[in-house]
């Protein structure tokens, strides 16, 4: 989308779908690299703060079966939600604000994870201290945010690229 043709919905739209699609990279970055231990992930970040928002285990660790695997729906919701909200959130600011989308969203992400999961969540006590978090916690985390946002910047270029055609 040119900037006279810029419209905030398709914008926010394709920021969504970024978001989805930018998810599941980082969901399969997690299995490759999982920044947690076991123990650490018997009550993961997403879980842990639904249950400081009042909700109950029960929901909290519910899970659905597919292929004999136990997945955790509620922590998806969480998982998904904060994706696609930055995804939207990364749409429309890199266009009014261009600086944003340096490094292809690299450094986006990277401002992400330091703000969530070294300042925010510890400080909310959703998660240890940054200093008290292995060290392959803040390796994959980093990497996992860098690559999850310039995903997101890829699809939504790309997105943009197929409503421009359109338009023109």
């Amino acid at each position: 989308m040119k900037k006279d043709n810029f419209n905030v919905k398709d914008a926010l739209v394709i920021g969504s779908v970024a978001g989805i699609v930018s998810g599941f990279v980082k969901l399969g970055w997690e299995t490759l690299l999982p920044p947690r231990t076991p123990e650490r992930e018997a009550t993961n970040p997403p879980q842990k703060f639904m249950q400081q928002l009042g909700i109950p285990r029960k929901i909290t660790h519910s899970t659905y079966t597919y292929s004999g695997h136990q997945m955790p729906w509620a922590s998806f919701i969480i998982h998904f939600g904060f994706s696609a909200t930055f995804g939207m959130f990364y749409s429309v600011a890199g266009h009014y604000l261009p600086v944003i989308k340096a490094g292809h969203g690299t450094v986006f992400g990277t401002s992400v994870w330091a703000a969530t999961h070294l300042m925010l969540m510890p400080k909310m006590k959703t998660v240890p201290a940054a200093k008290d978090q292995p060290l392959e916690e803040h390796v994959s985390e980093a990497l996992g945010h860098m690559a999850w946002m310039w995903v997101n910047h890829v699809v939504i270029e790309e997105l943009r690229a197929e409503e421009d055609k359109k338009i023109n």
